[in-house]
């Protein structure tokens, strides 16, 4: 699933200086979820991640097929240090 979703985003979001980190389905509270992990050489900052989510979330709709029957998507960034 990482690879998928890296293979349509990466480039897209390279000039900001962020890469999928990891993609992976998860449930919460009776939902399921797309987690999109971002990650950076340098610290992602609020702006960095709502500017990427905007690039994410516009391509995942157009290859819903990746998402499936999916309720959230949630991007996010990795934490520095892990």
């Amino acid at each position: 699933m990482k690879e998928t979703v890296a293979n349509l985003v990466n480039e897209e979001i390279k000039e900001l200086n962020v890469f999928v980190d990891d993609a992976f389905i998860s449930e919460e509270e009776g939902k399921k979820l797309f987690n999109i992990v971002l990650d950076s050489e340098e610290v992602i900052d609020l702006n960095k991640i709502t500017d990427a989510s905007r690039i994410i979330n516009k391509i995942m709709d157009e290859h819903d097929e990746v998402l499936g029957d999916i309720d959230e998507l949630d991007i996010y960034s990795k934490s520095k240090g892990e």
